[in-house]
């Protein structure tokens, strides 16, 4: 089984909020999910930064990259904007 760590839509029209979700590749989207590992609000800066608002639980994320899940080409550009701190906790 291919494990995915990837984003999923949800919120209302023209207030987009993902949740960051840890999948077997050939569900769909929006579909079953393994486990709800942060969330991600683009409308929400953090400070007065240009960098979105993305929560994440740092172990959960270094457990499923341990056992080979791969990351979705957003993800992977949201986890390398957080601080050093962010990733540690």
């Amino acid at each position: 089984m291919a494990v995915h760590i990837r984003l999923s839509r949800s919120g209302t029209k023209k207030r987009p909020f993902y949740r960051v979700m840890v999948t077997d590749h050939r569900n769909p989207n929006g579909g079953r999910f393994l486990e709800n590992i942060g969330t991600y609000d683009p409308r929400e800066k953090v400070a007065e930064g240009t960098q979105p608002a993305i929560k994440l639980d740092a172990e959960r994320l270094a457990y499923w990259r341990s056992k080979g899940a791969q990351l979705s080409s957003t993800v992977d550009r949201l986890v390398k904007h957080l601080p050093k701190t962010e990733e540690a906790k």
